[in-house]
């Protein structure tokens, strides 16, 4: 059987950036929780939703570069349901 590099490079990618993009969404829903709290100044919002807002574009940027789309970022962990 041979190894395709350029798969296990896409293969790999794939799997990376479904974990940042499942951790973004993590603290995502952390910085609603702290807003809705009022645990933040409105300039702690601000920078928050800001840098989320800027990671999501980025790794959206990363996956184009890979040849993915951000559908392919939701990966199916069979009976645990999909990741992202």
């Amino acid at each position: 059987m041979k190894i395709d590099p350029k798969n296990v490079e896409r293969d790999l990618s794939r799997l990376v950036l479904s974990l940042i993009e499942f951790l973004r969404q993590v603290m995502e829903a952390q910085a609603i929780r702290r807003m809705e709290s009022g645990t933040l100044t409105a300039e702690e919002e601000e920078a928050l939703g800001l840098t989320l807002m800027r990671a999501g574009e980025r790794i959206v940027e990363l996956a184009a570069q890979f040849g993915l789309k951000p559908s392919d970022l939701k990966l199916d962990l069979g009976p645990l349901g999909r990741l992202v």
